[in-house]
């Protein structure tokens, strides 16, 4: 079973990959992501969890160089979830659809033997289905009616 890498966060800054014996800059923390190698950034005086901190200041730097991935319409959307009723739910919200999209890219990659134009509809339709599905789950989960998806659908009771 696949253990968890543990880089650790010393006093001056500098982190180090207890797993392969030397430092490592956030380009290389990174690279880690990229690899999906799982791993964990702990305070080497206080074993306190910075994973968090280190791959926002990672997202801060992609930020600043290049495109943009986060517009500043998005990011005040979100920040406004902080401290919300619902801001578990945003969570969860923002998780699942990454962990979907993350699944149809590489199902795109790997089923792109087809036509293009049928792969991505087939995709398309696929993606609405698991959209859809999810968002009721969301919204029943937080006390959300919800009714039927197609409104021309009759109610059986009717």
């Amino acid at each position: 079973m696949p253990t968890q890498r543990i880089i650790k966060k010393y006093p001056n800054r500098r982190l180090y990959d207890t797993e392969s014996s030397h430092y490592i800059t956030l380009a290389g923390v990174r690279a880690l992501v990229m690899a999906g190698i799982d791993f964990k950034v702990v305070d080497n005086a206080t074993e306190e969890d910075l994973t968090r901190s280190i791959l926002l200041q990672i997202m801060l730097e992609e930020e600043a160089g290049g495109e943009p991935l986060f517009s500043a319409k998005m990011l005040g959307q979100m920040i406004r979830f902080y401290g919300g009723t619902i801001q578990g739910v945003f969570t969860k919200y923002l998780e699942d659809s990454l962990d979907i999209f993350a699944r149809e890219q590489k199902q795109l990659q790997e089923t792109f033997g087809g036509t293009p134009l049928e792969t991505l509809g087939r995709m398309a339709r696929h993606n609405m289905e698991m959209w859809a599905e999810m968002q009721q789950s969301i919204l029943r989960a937080s006390g959300f009616p919800v009714g039927r998806s197609d409104p021309a659908e009759k109610d059986p009771k009717e």
